[in-house]
This record gives structure tokens, sequence and C-alpha cells, in this order.
């Protein structure tokens, strides 16, 4: 649960930093922010699995197998996974259903609501009191939108 929890925490930290990035140069097309967000979780998905898989090969000396590369794209997938919701939301501004800023709102709004989530389950997994859990929670928010500020400062 662990590997996963953190690569969704991850996932969700990268879509978050592209939506603010790819909503500042498109603000008019929450679809093509959405291609963006896709994709670049895929690319960091793929990028993943590739390191894994040598890293497999390298500490048990032996080849990976099909079943391990399967296995451990499996495990990378949360990478992915993280994304479909902020695309989603992108995608009710793509066909109209909310305006583009509107969209993009959104999108952030649940990538932070994500990471909020996240850090509750992670201290309700190790039995932290409601202080630790609110630690986690402002830790896991703090970061996130730490990193999508410095993501703005440095591209813009």
């Amino acid at each position: 649960m662990g590997e996963r929890l953190g690569g969704f925490i991850y996932g969700t930290i990268v879509a978050l930093s592209v939506i603010v990035a790819g909503a500042r140069a498109y603000p008019r097309s929450p679809g093509h922010v959405a291609v963006l967000v896709g994709v670049t979780c895929l690319v960091f998905w793929i990028a993943h699995v590739y390191a894994n898989a040598i890293s497999h090969g390298i500490v048990h000396d032996e080849h990976l197998s099909f079943r391990e590369l399967r296995h451990i794209a499996r495990r990378e997938a949360s990478l992915v996974e993280a994304a479909v919701p902020l695309i989603a939301a992108l995608l009710l501004g793509s066909v109209g259903i909310l305006g583009a800023r509107a969209s993009v709102w959104l999108a952030f709004a649940i990538g932070l609501a994500i990471l909020g989530a996240e850090g509750l389950i992670f201290a309700r997994a190790e039995r932290l009191g409601w202080l630790g859990a609110a630690g986690v929670v402002a830790a896991n928010l703090g970061l996130g939108v730490l990193l999508v500020a410095l993501k703005l400062v440095i591209t813009h």
C-alpha cells in the first residue's frame, strides 16, 4: 500500500503542476491541458517502470521476466491513475459543461482534496492521533502547493 500511495501522491503533484503550467500556456483550452496532464503522467509512469525494471535486474542479478515487468508496471500505475480525476474535471471544461477557468480550478481543487485524503489515509494506516493526522495532511498539501508554486516561478 505504501508504494502505491506514494506513487499516487507523486502522480497527483505532477498532474497539478502540469495543470497550472498548462492553464497558463493554454488558458482557453482545458482539453489541451488534459492531454498534457495525461501524456506527462504517462511519460513519468514509463520512466518509473523502466528505472525499476533495470534496478530489479541489477539487484537480483537476473534477466527480467515479462511477469516481473508486468508486476512493476501495475505497481507504478498509480502515477497514471492519479491524473484521471483531474483530467475528468478538465474535460468538463473541454466539452462546455464548465467554463475553461472553472474546470482548471475544479481540477486543482480535486488534486488538493486528493492530497489531503491521501494524508488522512496514511495517518490512519500509521495510527496517528488527530494532531499527527493534521500534520501529515498539512505536509501533503504544503508540499503539493510548494512544488506547484516552484513550477510557476521557474517556468514563468
